[in-house]
């Protein structure tokens, strides 16, 4: 991971840069406003080379014992360097020191080799779909 990258916990954030950053790693991604949803989190890390937003993740909670991890996002031309493991990492450590018993992730087939690099294990689960976006 490059010397120059911080990874820091709540950082201030605009709809604008996280947008861009969403929009380069998603391209179904629609502009929204972030703050919200990021009033709610229970934490959330961002990850900057200089002033450049390159990476970010969100935690959600249900107010006790399980925690959600949501939008581990990394710049294309940033990734396979590590900061999405780091974004995560921070996120695990800021769970457990906040007691947080539980902390769930969905994602695709695809990224299971990722999460199990960063300690997570496969379990079933349901989701159903609310709208027709």
């Amino acid at each position: 991971m490059n010397s120059n990258l911080r990874i820091v916990e709540r950082p201030d954030l605009s709809d604008v840069e996280l947008n861009e950053l969403f929009t380069a790693s998603w391209p179904s991604h629609a502009a929204r406003s972030f703050a919200p949803i990021l009033q709610q989190s229970l934490t959330y890390f961002g990850a900057r080379h200089e002033s450049t937003l390159v990476g970010f993740v969100n935690v959600a909670w249900d107010g006790g014992d399980h925690a959600f991890l949501l939008d581990p996002t990394v710049l294309p031309a940033w990734r396979r360097r590590g900061i999405g493991l780091a974004l995560v990492a921070a996120a695990i450590d800021a769970c457990a020191a906040r007691g947080v018993e539980w902390l769930h992730v969905d994602y695709d087939a695809r990224l299971e080799p990722f999460y199990r690099k960063a300690g997570f294990q496969p379990t079933q689960a349901g989701l159903m779909r609310l709208s027709q976006s």
